[in-house]
């Protein structure tokens, strides 16, 4: 039994697709399959049952993967262990971000990144946060930004900055020309927010709580740049972060208010698990975050939570 093995039944099980498994093991279907039959022979059990366009795990089979991905979870412990001694700015990082962070942030993020570590490329998903916390606990992300609190056993936070929100309407509202507006406004129209699992959405709906009357409508958007584009053509308002609204972020057909205090905002901050072994890393995140020059963001002094 071989750490390719062990990789390769790993693989199947979250692909549950043969030809899928292959391509990211870098290998044949024939010769995977081949593996994975020697790998079943020499147990003298089946791990997977074979169908017509369905592969699943036999229960001994889902034993053996579970035990299979803690083997893996292991080797990659010893291959950090040993990272420590070595630079930990050389070798790349796995960021997870937000889908309402990512767009706005990694554009000047990374020039200021590379300037300080210019041999840490970094492998980015972008996700809902509790696909990201998932991947990050699993060990298949190093650090995640996230909105805060962010409360999770063995892991630490950092936070990062304070974004205030700001209300987006089409030039053509009779709001366009006012200088600001209250959070209760919003209740009287029709407010176009990201589809529930975002959690913008949530701290929106939170701290802005008339919307809910408007929000049963349903209308709701896949991204941040959707909803822009839906309001541009007039169909509602929105409420967008302010690093959304940047200079080169500006739609000629759009006006964006302030509110009056309190300001609905978010926090955004960096998570990691405890432990992680290449703390250098995530200061070098940290400083370029704290660099960045996106207008309204009120950057936070370095503490762990």
């Amino acid at each position: 039994m071989t750490l390719t093995e062990l990789r390769y039944i790993v693989t199947v099980a979250q692909e549950r697709h043969f030809g899928r498994a292959a391509d990211r093991c870098f290998v044949t279907q024939p010769a995977l399959s081949l593996a994975i039959q020697k790998l079943e022979a020499h147990l003298g059990a089946t791990l997977f049952e074979r169908r017509k366009n369905q592969i699943t795990l036999t229960p001994l089979g889902e034993q053996v993967v579970r035990q299979a991905q803690r083997v893996l979870e292991e080797v990659e412990q010893i291959n950090l262990i040993v990272a420590r001694g070595k630079d930990q700015l050389a070798g790349p990082l796995k960021l997870g971000v937000i889908a309402t962070v990512g767009p706005y942030i990694l554009p000047d993020l990374i020039p200021l990144l590379h300037k300080r570590a210019p041999a840490m490329p970094l492998e980015i998903e972008e996700n809902l946060t509790a696909n990201l916390n998932r991947m990050l606990l699993h060990g298949k992300l190093d650090a995640i930004v996230i909105a805060l609190p962010h409360e999770e056993s063995g892991v630490l936070t950092r936070p990062l900055y304070d974004e205030p929100f700001k209300a987006v309407v089409p030039i053509t509202h009779p709001w366009s020309k006012k200088k600001r507006v209250d959070t209760d406004d919003l209740g009287r129209e029709k407010v176009i927010l990201p589809h529930a699992g975002h959690c913008f959405r949530r701290h929106v709906l939170e701290q802005c709580p008339d919307i809910s009357q408007s929000d049963r409508e349903g209308v709701q958007g896949n991204s941040l740049e959707t909803i822009r584009q839906m309001v541009a053509s007039g169909l509602g308002i929105t409420v967008l972060p302010c690093s959304a609204l940047s200079p080169k972020h500006q739609h000629k057909r759009l006006a964006t208010i302030p509110f009056h205090d309190p300001v609905p905002e978010r926090q955004i901050g960096l998570a990691w698990r405890k432990g992680f072994s290449r703390p250098a890393a995530l200061d070098a995140i940290v400083e370029a975050m704290q660099a960045l020059k996106i207008p309204g963001l009120t950057m936070l002094a370095v503490k762990e939570h």
